[in-house]
């Protein structure tokens, strides 16, 4: 098992913590991440986007000239794709573009992004993660504390306002819950924060 120290609210050290390999120890796995944050990244997509066809654009109806006897191309609607207010050729019409990635595949995905933080030295476990009060202030002090100057998830095991609201005007800081971190979160903040009692819940739902 991962040895990590834990800290406290000031940085200091104030015990440690064995973490499980097989979450935050494995190698990663390149493609399996990559799979599940193309599928996050596919289910967010509204899917509205819309253009109109030759038979749904307005007008059209008449016969621009006559078929012969002028030389030119004959047309049968102003409405055709070469024309200016024409209709759209294979445009885009509504669609899902959701789908489902294993789940053997989602749990491995994230157990790699644990991994790959670990490997970077980026995760850091908190005992005590909480403030008195609602100030972003607290979340600044905090992080410089911990010497985290770039961008961060911060992992709670339940709800918490004073830290949520804390964060919340911090734009490189982005809190989370146990059973709502995912792959792309992980991977888009540089350092990986957890309370203690996250870190201890995490490891009893991907054991």
């Amino acid at each position: 098992m991962a040895n990590i120290d834990i800290l406290n609210l000031s940085g200091a050290v104030v015990g440690s913590m064995d973490l499980a390999d097989s979450i935050f120890g494995i190698e990663p796995n390149q493609s399996a991440m990559r799979a599940v944050v193309l599928n996050m990244l596919a289910n967010r997509r509204q899917g509205t986007h819309s253009t109109k066809t030759r038979s749904e654009v307005r007008g059209g109806g008449k016969r621009p000239y006559r078929q012969k006897g002028t030389g030119r191309a004959r047309h049968g609607s102003t409405r055709s794709a070469q024309y200016v207010g024409g209709g759209i050729i294979f445009g885009p019409k509504p669609r899902d573009y959701s789908y489902t990635v294993p789940k053997k595949i989602r749990r491995l995905a994230m157990k790699s992004a644990f991994s790959s933080k670990m490997a970077d030295s980026k995760v850091f476990v908190i005992e005590g993660l909480n403030f008195d009060s609602m100030k972003t202030k607290n979340m600044v002090e905090f992080l410089k504390a911990i010497k985290v100057e770039d961008t961060a998830l911060v992992v709670l095991e339940g709800k918490n306002e004073n830290v949520e609201k804390s964060a919340r005007n911090i734009p490189t800081v982005k809190t989370a819950f146990v059973n709502t971190i995912n792959v792309f979160d992980i991977l888009k903040h540089d350092s990986f924060i957890m309370s203690k009692e996250a870190a201890e819940k995490i490891m009893e739902v991907y054991v």
